[in-house]
């Protein structure tokens, strides 16, 4: 039988290709001395034997992983997410093993060899009725990463969530879920949800705000900074809006924007910098994020959200070529462009944003939009002028770079000139 996810998906008319296969009637020796001839095996888990096969698509010619595993019993045995103790059953029916799963919706069953589902939670009918609702009343409550796997799902499949399974998620203690795990369950808040906003909603219904993100959950009731309504309101508007506007981004840089748009009105206006960024520190620290790949996404968050009034605060005064190129220093232009455009059309509740449009079209066009400009003047062209290393070349290099943002050198010819004249 496949399983979880990928019936799920099926369901919804979504190609997965994240396959988990139920093996039925066949004992674990007996199971992995099958699969083995079609590659590869690994064991995860001692007790409840899952494999994790590599086969080739034959339609795609892709690898695929498949996680093949045998029925399993979970009963609890010690405190968080991971205290529990499994073991695999091949004997059991498909509503004993179904019943360990989460949520209705993720416990449907499919038979592919006969083209039939099964389904005795009766998750195709919550789908139906856009519901999102525990298995179990009492296996549900010992695992508190659900809480967080419901405000998710009912973000990615737009559900409202069962009244009952509502008062089971703020019953449930959620001080034992490590950094990584929490993170986990937003990260796909931001990047797979259409509108997160349903998230924050189900959040702040199932007390999670209150009990992991007060951060986030002070915003309610509280008058924006960036807009005359309820500062948790537009923070959802924005956020909606994010998505649209960091869909073409890479991975790093669209969780960036999401995070800094979520993030955007948290601090208190009229506080010192450090004040300001604070609740956002915070929250990024709770969430365990720092850098993705090579991308050092907390700094850019709070760079973007130091910085997310200077495309409107640019249009309106002065702001120089000079000005453009030092910002670029501080954050990434583009990414801060669809931060403030987010923001825009969360207060507005409309795409019209000029003083934003402009304000990437100037980055564009200095070519700073992406990052600031590479020194002209290096440390090996002071040392083939006869400039010994030392802190006078580090002087001379910044005060030259600064000439060249201000657009006063323009070539390595007048930069190396002008360092000759100012050492």
């Amino acid at each position: 039988m496949l399983v979880g996810g990928c019936v799920r998906d099926r369901v919804l008319g979504i190609e997965s290709k994240d396959l988990d296969v139920e093996v039925y009637g066949l004992e674990p020796a007996l199971l992995r001395s099958i699969l083995e001839q079609f590659g590869h095996v690994n064991t995860v888990g001692e007790h409840f034997s899952v494999y994790k096969v590599g086969v080739q698509d034959s339609a795609s010619s892709e690898r695929l992983e498949i996680d093949v595993s045998i029925p399993r019993r979970e009963s609890k045995s010690g405190r968080g997410h991971r205290g529990f103790l499994i073991e695999g059953d091949p004997g059991m029916t498909f509503e004993e093993a179904a019943r360990r799963r989460d949520f209705t919706i993720n416990a449907i069953l499919y038979d592919p060899l006969r083209d039939e589902t099964v389904d005795p939670y009766h998750g195709l009918g919550d789908f139906k009725n856009h519901l999102l609702r525990a298995v179990s009343d009492e296996t549900f409550t010992e695992d508190s990463l659900r809480v967080l796997r419901a405000v998710q799902l009912a973000a990615r499949f737009e559900l409202m969530i069962d009244e009952g399974t509502v008062q089971l998620c703020r019953g449930i203690d959620l001080s034992d879920l490590p950094h990584e795990r929490i993170w986990g369950e937003i990260e796909k808040l931001l990047v797979m949800a259409e509108r997160p906003s349903i998230g924050l909603s189900a959040a702040h219904q199932l007390e999670v705000l209150d009990k992991l993100f007060p951060e986030i959950g002070a915003l309610v009731g509280r008058r924006s900074a960036h807009a005359g309504e309820d500062a948790f309101e537009h923070t959802k508007l924005v956020v909606d809006e994010a998505v649209k506007l960091s869909s073409d981004l890479p991975k790093a840089k669209r969780l960036t924007v999401m995070l800094a748009t979520l993030c955007h009105d948290l601090g208190e206006p009229r506080t010192s910098a450090d004040e300001y960024l604070a609740p956002t520190a915070s929250l990024l620290s709770k969430l365990g994020v720092h850098s993705i790949g090579s991308y050092d996404v907390r700094s850019q968050v709070l760079s973007l959200v130091q910085e997310q009034g200077a495309p409107r605060r640019f249009y309106q005064g002065t702001a120089n070529d000079g000005d453009f190129r030092r910002l670029a220093q501080r954050v990434e232009l583009d990414l801060l462009y669809r931060v403030a455009k987010s923001c825009a059309a969360g207060r507005r509740g409309q795409s019209n944003a000029v003083a934003e449009d402009w304000f990437i079209e100037r980055a564009r066009e200095l070519g700073v939009e992406h990052r600031p400009p590479d020194p002209l003047l290096l440390g090996r062209h002071l040392v083939e002028a006869g400039i010994e290393p030392g802190p006078n070349m580090g002087r001379l290099l910044k005060r030259v770079y600064e000439l060249q943002l201000d657009g006063e050198v323009t070539t390595q010819e007048e930069a190396l000139a002008e360092a000759l004249r100012l050492k």
